[in-house]
């Protein structure tokens, strides 16, 4: 089954619809069918009136229960898939107002306890100067005082000591000359500076004669509930647990090349060198 978009927002609702109608063709009520998952009757009620997202294991385990038609089993997996996963348009973010989005990745970081940023194209805001974060906003039209100021703000998170964060960027985000090479230079050395944080990794992963896998897109997974990849158009919210763990394990791949510590600070430290000669 094929869906656009559009239709994400509506993929909850037709769940919880499809969920309720097909237990009550089985003719088994909600205790029976929760006794059956070994989930709560409530939880079954929510997931039927559309007050909790179900993940694609709890459709699975209520599909089996009720014995669902196999005509239907794919198309309820399909509407949980699209359940737990958001589509947000860069446009309509744009007509929002990009300091909106600011405050929802701050209300994320806020409830997040380990934060993972693979970064293959360029520095995320979090760890930008305000040289850098003013430049990277250029390009789209508009008065961005407020979205900047808001980036900024949110850098304070990273010096919360209860949160765990590790960035991984290659060596074209750090290089890639989206300002001038003196303010550039001036970037890096604030990389380097916060790899002295305790809570904080920064890993590094420079161009080199052996053949490694591409990253391909920006992501951040927040814990081990959800994942958002950016694309040029628009950002993907991922939060099926499957979806979760393949980006956890691409992740862990990414930082068995990275270098750390003393090493990343030496790399940095060149491609500084480098910008200021």
């Amino acid at each position: 089954m094929t869906f656009e978009p559009e239709r994400m927002g509506q993929s909850s609702r037709e769940l919880a619809h499809m969920l309720r109608e097909l237990r009550r063709r089985s003719g088994l009520s909600g205790a029976r069918v929760a006794a059956r998952c070994n989930m709560s009757q409530s939880k079954i009620s929510r997931i039927e009136n559309g007050n909790v997202r179900p993940s694609l294991v709890d459709v699975e385990q209520i599909l089996r229960a009720i014995d669902a038609p196999a005509e239907l089993v794919a198309e309820a997996s399909a509407l949980a898939r699209m359940a737990n996963t958001d589509w947000q348009d860069a446009r309509s973010l744009r007509r929002k107002g990009l300091d909106k989005k600011q405050f929802e990745l701050a209300g994320l970081e806020a409830a997040g306890t380990e934060l993972r940023y693979l970064l293959p194209s360029m520095i995320t805001g979090l760890l930008s100067t305000p040289e850098y974060i003013r430049a990277s906003l250029a390009h789209v039209p508009g008065d961005h005082s407020k979205a900047v100021a808001k980036k900024l703000e949110r850098q304070e998170v990273l010096y919360d000591r209860s949160k765990q964060f590790t960035f991984l960027l290659t060596e074209q985000a750090v290089r890639w000359p989206l300002v001038p090479p003196d303010a550039l230079a001036v970037q890096i050395d604030r990389l380097v500076s916060l790899t002295y944080l305790s809570n904080l990794r920064l890993g590094v992963i420079p161009l080199g004669p052996v053949p490694a896998p591409t990253p391909l897109s920006t992501f951040t997974v927040y814990d081990d509930r959800m994942v958002t990849v950016e694309v040029s158009t628009g950002v993907l919210v991922l939060r099926d647990p499957r979806d979760v763990r393949a980006h956890l394990q691409e992740f862990a791949g990414y930082q068995d090349l990275a270098l750390f510590g003393d090493d990343a600070r030496e790399c940095l430290t060149s491609w500084a060198a480098a910008c200021r000669s």
